[in-house]
């Protein structure tokens, strides 16, 4: 018998996996000449940026990142601000929806997607997932559509899009737009469209886990003018391009990026391409080797889904056919030195503040004249797959895993086998 490491045993790998963030000399010497510059935000460059015409001149980072961003991503306009959860909140705003509007979100994704909407005093509906995907189900997602519903919010879970083809279809047949939250999805794409190039607008996170990081930063990209210009000014308090300064022509935020972060992104948008495909890579020869072993299956790579940013690489733990508690194998796994996790701990519509309804003013605005309550306890028999994926079923792996090479696949299959054959010493 090999004894497993949890209970004192050599484990399958002690040599650590690639650090992340990933970076080199070139974001040092973009750090340091935004240093020297003593221009550490984008309107020392200005009042910002026409969206007819660019800046002529010396160019702010974040003017320049916004570009290189939104045009990697077949868009014409980016907008770049604190983070992804911000640039959700404006991209939102910037649709002039009335209070109590529904817009449809998945029930298996991080809480920004549904708090963007709530920001906004309109009201998030929960979704079920996919099984072989865990991005939002297409056959449940038209049943959720009511009078009240203004967008379908497309989320793309781990890096790979969700069904676009069947989601503009259901958007177009119903006139609704659809939001992309792209946050796990850079440089992806769908039959070889950029994801965040198919709605409305699309927002992407640069936190720090994310597969292009500057510690935090978001952006939101649209090729919708109106869109555009509206979260430019948003995203400054409400100023106006070619206005005096202090002049306030809505209610916006203060949620800009500053020039060291734009400078950061511009170096590692340059390496992105690169790291996507060697991640689809390796996740590929990992899904190989785990769909031959009993009580394992890997999420379902789409092939429409031409790249694969693997942001979160996902398999399905079947407790029943293992014997074994999820939660049991996984503190085996890690002890093996792999960096699994269970994921969410339960779906989104499940955590307190929904349960609660502790939202603006309370509950504001279920239970009021703009929309009737909601039990969101009860979007639990509607989305059964999400509450299998979070109580038992779903296993994740971190995107730098995957920079490494075949034998650092070949480590991670051999330490599930591992587990797996002597699970006895665990039960």
């Amino acid at each position: 018998m090999n004894t497993l490491a949890i209970n004192g045993g050599k484990p399958a790998r002690k040599k650590p996996f690639p650090a992340w963030p990933v970076f080199d000399r070139a974001e040092e010497k973009a750090l340091l000449k935004v240093l020297h510059s003593g221009k550490w935000w984008r309107f020392a460059f200005g009042q910002g940026v026409n969206l007819a015409e660019p800046e002529k001149g010396e160019r702010s980072q974040v003017a320049m990142f916004q570009e290189e961003f939104a045009r990697y991503h077949d868009c014409r306009y980016g907008i770049a601000a604190a983070n992804g959860t911000a640039t959700l909140e404006m991209g939102i705003r910037a649709m002039d929806l009335g209070i109590g509007d529904e817009i449809i979100v998945p029930a298996y994704t991080y809480v920004a997607s549904a708090t963007c909407v709530l920001q906004n005093n309109l009201v998030p509906i929960f979704v079920d997932v996919d099984p072989d995907t865990y991005n939002i189900d297409p056959d449940r997602l038209e049943k959720a559509i009511t009078k009240r519903t203004r967008a379908i919010m497309a989320v793309h879970f781990g890096g790979q899009p969700a069904d676009m083809d069947r989601i503009m279809a259901l958007a177009g047949k119903h006139h609704l737009p659809v939001i992309e939250d792209a946050a796990h999805a850079h440089g992806c794409e769908w039959k070889g469209k950029k994801a965040g190039s198919f709605g409305l607008f699309s927002s992407f996170s640069f936190q720090a886990s994310k597969n292009m990081t500057a510690g935090e930063g978001g952006i939101i990209c649209t090729n919708d003018r109106k869109i555009a210009a509206e979260c430019d000014s948003l995203m400054w308090a409400g100023r106006k391009v070619g206005r005096p300064w202090y002049e306030f022509h809505r209610l916006g935020w203060n949620y800009r990026l500053t020039e060291f972060q734009a400078a950061i992104l511009r170096c590692q948008l340059r390496r992105l391409g690169i790291h996507n495909q060697r991640r689809m890579k390796n996740a590929r020869s990992l899904s190989a080797k785990l769909e031959k072993l009993e009580g394992i299956r890997p999420l379902v790579h789409d092939r429409r889904a031409t790249m694969h940013g693997y942001h979160i690489y996902m398999f399905r733990y079947d407790e029943a056919k293992t014997g074994l508690a999820r939660k049991d194998f996984i503190a085996a796994l890690v002890a093996e030195g792999i960096p699994a996790s269970s994921g969410y701990t339960f779906p989104l519509y499940k955590n307190p503040m929904f349960l609660k309804k502790n939202f603006i003013n309370g509950g504001f605005p279920l239970g009021t004249k703009y929309h009737a309550d909601i039990n969101y306890a009860s979007f639990a028999k509607k989305c059964p797959v999400a509450e299998r994926a979070c109580k038992s079923e779903a296993v994740w792996l971190p995107q730098n895993v995957f920079l490494g090479t075949e034998k650092d696949m070949e480590d991670v299959a051999k330490a599930v086998k591992k587990v797996l054959e002597n699970m006895k010493q665990l039960v």
